[in-house]
């Protein structure tokens, strides 16, 4: 086998892994504080911070975009929820409108 077709192969699989990871779940991040934080943060300084089994929490503007379900001021997202942007305009490529929020297809 070439070293051409080897580093392809190798591009290929590193590809689909990735891939695959940015399917499997949302990282709980820090947030602004607004209020009580999330279930599953908790109060530092100005931001909730998340603790060991938090996920991925947004500010909440209406509803809470499909995927998500209501934690004070925030939308926490469900165990297999897409990442959701707040929408500003026109969603991006690869996302789809849901309320004020675009969610990732």
């Amino acid at each position: 086998m070439s070293g051409f077709c080897y580093r392809m192969i190798l591009f290929s699989v590193a590809f689909a892994v990735l891939a695959a990871s940015q399917a499997v779940a949302l990282e709980a991040l820090p947030v602004l504080k607004e209020g009580n934080c999330p279930s599953g943060y908790h109060t530092s300084g100005d931001y909730s911070v998340p603790g060991k089994d938090a996920r991925f929490a947004i500010k909440k503007i209406g509803n809470c975009p499909s995927g998500y379900s209501t934690s004070g001021n925030y939308c926490v997202a469900n165990k297999n929820a897409k990442l959701a942007i707040i929408k500003s305009g026109n969603c991006p490529n690869g996302f789809r409108t849901s309320g004020d929020y675009c969610v990732g297809n």
